[in-house]
């Protein structure tokens, strides 16, 4: 399998159609955002939404209209090195840290950025000459539907450092519901088939499809809710170096970590900040924005462990995609619906959930030459892999085999718990 993705063309919309479809989804994300929201960079490792809209944009200048339409002139010669990310094969790169420095071009001439090239891509759609390069469009696609749930998340992060507590979104998306126990489901062991198949799209990292040895274990029907999680603070979670590993400790202290992150002490309870802004933590929704050393850490502290992610992939095939997407609207984790007993909830939307896996290649992992061979195997170092989609997720982006990652002590994407333990 090489790193260029298989077309995926759904029956109910022309590749045209789904370009369009996408690029205004981000358009309607970044609509309630003031200029000056979208020329903020909260921390080095959030982006201005500024910066999403041009670089998503980017992506299809440099890797489909530049190289492939005869005569085509870019829109601004700089940008190449603007709004460049990771690409070193393209060329020089503005510093990440201060993107947030980039006041000029201002949000005007980007939004007039994404009509120049929006035009240039709907004329070699519309004339059919983009058919050969469908797998390159579709990738940009899939790019920028990862950039959309970056830009929820990074507004999330912006906005929590402003002492107003501005919001985001006006209507509270959150219904009391009755909670659910946890309880386990069983997998027998043995040897199980991992990764992407034939058929629709995948990204490079997720194949070839290869065989992985599972031990008898069990995991847990549900994530792991702020009520629970709750309970883990106050018998003094953060306060115990013998749950944590040497790093992450070290990480606790150096932080002074004492809850998830956006959970603010008011008045001896806990409150969080939301895109609605700052509201009663509700102990049954799955705790979100935590990190792979708080989620380690709550598992010992549970007396249990993080699933692996081939045993996360073992229960998840062949369950239905369905959850708590940003489609929904809710940009938030919801409680967990009503689920037949023994049944698993929640895999997929609402929370990323941690893995105890490291994110290395698969067996037989090839990178593809050239800048495209960029996109996901260099980051093959230092990071853990989580499954399942958020509530930032689009619908339709996430499937049992897609591996996202992250360093251990990220913590500000929708980042949760599933816990795991041996038979």
């Amino acid at each position: 399998m090489t790193a260029l993705p298989r077309a995926h063309d759904p029956a109910s919309a022309t590749l045209l159609d789904r370009y369009a479809a996408v690029r205004r989804q981000t358009l309607a994300l970044a609509a309630p955002l003031s200029p000056e929201d979208c020329v903020v960079q909260s921390m080095p490792d959030a982006s201005p939404a500024k910066w999403h809209l041009a670089h998503t944009t980017w992506f299809f200048e440099t890797f489909v209209l530049a190289p492939h339409v005869a005569g085509y002139t870019p829109f601004r010669e700089p940008y190449r090195v603007l709004f460049n990310s990771y690409y070193v094969a393209v060329g020089d790169r503005h510093p990440r840290p201060e993107r947030g420095l980039l006041t000029r071009p201002t949000l005007r001439e980007v939004q007039a950025y994404r009509q120049y090239v929006d035009g240039a891509m709907q004329a070699l759609l519309e004339t059919g000459r983009g058919t050969a390069l469908r797998d390159t469009v579709e990738l940009g696609l899939q790019h920028e539907q990862q950039h959309q749930e970056l830009v929820v998340t990074d507004v999330k992060h912006l906005l929590s450092r402003n002492p107003l507590a501005p919001v985001y979104r006006a209507r509270w998306p959150l219904l009391a519901v009755a909670s659910r126990a946890t309880g386990w489901i069983a997998h027998p062991g043995g040897i199980v088939d991992i990764g992407h198949g034939s058929g629709g799209f995948a990204f490079d990292n997720e194949g070839p499809r290869h065989r992985a040895l599972l031990a008898p274990h069990a995991i847990a029907t549900h994530p792991v809710t702020n009520g629970e999680y709750r309970a883990f603070i106050a018998d003094g979670g953060y306060r115990r170096p013998d749950l944590w590993c040497s790093l992450g400790w070290d990480t606790v202290v150096a932080h002074g970590w004492e809850a998830p992150l956006y959970w603010r002490r008011r008045d001896g309870d806990w409150r969080t900040f939301t895109l609605y802004g700052e509201v009663d933590v509700d102990d049954d929704t799955p705790v979100a924005h935590v990190s792979w050393f708080e989620a380690d850490a709550y598992a010992r502290w549970a007396g249990a462990r993080l699933p692996t992610e081939f045993e996360w992939e073992a229960l998840a095939a062949g369950q239905r995609v369905d959850g708590n997407f940003a489609d929904g609207g809710a940009l938030h984790p919801l409680p967990a619906p009503a689920a037949a007993p023994g049944a698993p909830a929640q895999l997929f939307g609402d929370v990323w959930e941690w893995t105890a896996s490291a994110y290395a290649p698969y067996p037989g992992f090839r990178t593809a030459p050239g800048a495209i061979g960029e996109y996901n195997g260099k980051f093959m170092c230092n990071q853990y892999v989580l499954r399942g989609g958020s509530c930032a997720t689009p619908r339709g982006h996430v499937r049992a085999t897609y591996r996202n990652f992250f360093p251990p002590e990220a913590r500000w994407q929708f980042s949760g718990i599933r816990l795991a333990s041996d038979a």
